[in-house]
């Protein structure tokens, strides 16, 4: 590993330490704190949830099978806060407590009283000190869900299980106070100021609080939200979760007579374009830097809420993509730098990659993460090899944290190197948008960038591209020079080999063919995996050229739509390819 990358890793050891230490004595200040004055006695107002609900998960629940991240518990009569989960994500969601919004939405007295009950279950016992219980994202998101589900649990309750409510709440509320200083960068940092937004809007006796939770946020929020709406994490799952919360709170300011602060309404502004940004003929949003497979349902209820109805813009300069739109095809481009390491937990190492969609059918994508399981899938879905752009010598253009005992310190393995200058420029000319790109990523340790250049036609039926190698300052290769060109392909796609071996015949859902060539390259067609379904991993295919950088240091290739049917287009091929007879 580079200086500058033992540097960071110093760096971030150092940041872990210090925020643990002061978390440590801010603990002596969460105890004390239970004999302060300060507690409420009623709620004043329930925020709204707008995250997706279902009537017959209620059932579940009540006979006992609590179905969360992939994992299916049941209970045979144990209290589900005694069973051993069987992955953290399942617990984070069990303790996070979201899922009560399903209990509401049955709303009968039976999920009352059974809400009700589980909730006296968590309240009764010592399980809230478990660690995982007490991660404060997950206590953010638990507080949420309390104040949101507040009309649940507390219709037709008596009067002493409404205070031991109250009492639990205050104490949470104080322990997100006090423990700020241990929160890590990112979403999760904005998702604790979130709620204490709330509890200070929510609950009586909290007023006192609100100025001070309001800056905080909205400090928070124009740090982290960048002026084109991307997060500082890029990864564009951040902005669904981010609104999820956001949208309500504005309610919940108006509904208190209390004007929202300017820094939630810009962010809200700023953030709905980049949405559509991201969206694909589909709905579903490109798969970069964490992201995973799209809840359509939930993104159409935020985009509800915009009120502009605005096309995205071309060029997200911050955040650092790209986006080409013609007819009905739309390529979206990464060509942006990776995060700060600080909030690179999730990034991944797909510079200068892109997707390809025609109207409704995603082409071209990455293999994306799942949503449950990330862990088994992690390190292959964060590597340049995961990505349909160029990958150098089977290395990926980011460099890891990969020690086992730093990543636990860490809590995470975040990016400590990789490109440092990625230029793009766009223009306009009678045959179409071209875009051209670069990174240095590969420069430090063998010597040579990457260059893309993608030109989409005006009428959108052909995407022509060009993969160059250089070497830096006309210096020699340095290493090995093999490279990979990977185009990974939607599983919906039917993907053929051309005889000839210099192209692919691509056929869509909706009976459309797009074929790939490379007419100066050898052109094979390979397994991959798609990991963004909401059914889990599934097989696909890729198309992949294989040069040495040394005899070939460019790659000229193309996607192009046939007006045709699969099986005139294959003829009309092998046509091409029959010698003519001599005279």
């Amino acid at each position: 590993m580079s200086v500058a990358g033992q540097r960071r890793i110093s760096g971030l050891l150092l940041g872990r330490a210090a925020r643990s230490v002061m978390a440590r004595a801010s603990s002596n200040s969460v105890a004390l704190s239970r004999f302060w004055p300060g507690r409420t006695d009623r709620l004043l107002i329930a925020p709204h949830d707008l995250r997706i609900t279902d009537a017959t998960r209620a059932a579940e629940i009540y006979s006992g099978r609590f179905v969360f991240a992939g994992k299916i518990v049941t209970c045979h009569g144990r209290s589900v806060f005694d069973l051993a989960p069987p992955s953290e994500d399942w617990e984070a969601t069990l303790l996070g407590f979201g899922w009560l919004r399903h209990l509401r939405a049955a709303d009968s007295a039976i999920t009352r009283a059974n809400a009700r009950a589980l909730l006296d279950d968590w309240l009764s016992g010592t399980r809230r000190r478990n660690p995982l219980g007490r991660r404060p994202d997950v206590l953010a998101r638990r507080v949420i869900s309390f104040l949101s589900q507040a009309p649940l649990v507390l219709n037709d309750a008596d009067s002493r299980f409404y205070r031991r409510f109250l009492r639990h709440m205050t104490r949470e509320i104080r322990t997100l106070r006090y423990t700020m200083l241990d929160i890590p960068d990112g979403v999760a940092r904005l998702q604790v100021l979130i709620a204490l937004c709330y509890a200070s809007l929510c609950l009586a006796n909290q007023a006192k609080h609100i100025r001070g939770a309001t800056r905080r946020l909205s400090e928070e929020l124009q740090r982290q939200i960048l002026p084109d709406g991307g997060h500082i994490s890029r990864n564009p799952g951040a902005l669904i979760e981010l609104l999820l919360d956001l949208l309500p709170l504005r309610q919940t300011f108006a509904a208190r007579n209390i004007a929202p602060p300017p820094a939630l309404l810009n962010a809200i502004d700023r953030i709905m374009p980049m949405m559509r940004f991201f969206r694909h003929g589909d709905g579903s949003f490109a798969l970069f830097n964490g992201m995973s497979a799209t809840p359509s349902g939930v993104v159409a209820t935020l985009l509800a809420y915009d009120d502009a109805h605005g096309t995205p813009m071309a060029h997200m300069p911050h955040t650092g993509y790209q986006r080409l739109d013609a007819g009905p095809s739309t390529v979206i481009v990464d060509t942006g730098p990776p995060p700060a390491p600080h909030v690179s937990h999730e990034a991944h190492a797909g510079c200068l990659a892109f997707e390809l969609s025609s109207g409704t059918n995603r082409i071209v994508v990455n293999c994306g993460i799942p949503t449950t399981g990330r862990e088994n899938w992690r390190g292959f879905a964060r590597s340049t090899a995961a990505h349909s752009t160029l990958t150098y010598s089977e290395t990926s253009s980011c460099q890891f944290v990969e020690l086992s005992a730093v990543k636990k310190l860490l809590q995470g393995a975040p990016i400590v190197g990789g490109p440092r200058h990625v230029e793009s420029y766009r223009e306009a000319t009678a045959d179409g948008m071209i875009l051209t790109a670069s990174h240095d990523g590969y420069l430090r340790q063998f010597n040579v960038t990457h260059q893309r250049v993608l030109t989409l036609s005006t009428d959108g039926t052909r995407l022509g591209g060009e993969d160059a190698l250089a070497k830096a300052h006309g210096a020699a290769f340095r290493g090995a020079d093999d490279y990979a060109l990977r185009f990974h392909l939607h599983p919906a796609i039917k993907a053929s080999r051309l005889s000839d071996g210099h192209g692919v015949m691509l056929v869509l859902p909706n009976r459309e063919v797009w074929t790939f060539e490379a007419p100066d390259q050898k052109v094979e067609l390979e397994d991959s995996v798609f990991l963004a379904g909401f059914d889990g991993p599934r097989r696909t295919s890729q198309i992949v050229i294989r040069q040495q950088a040394r005899q070939v240091a460019t790659i000229r290739w193309s996607f192009a739509r046939s007006t045709a049917s699969p099986s005139v287009t294959a003829a009309r091929r092998e046509a091409r390819r029959e010698p003519e007879l001599p005279l």
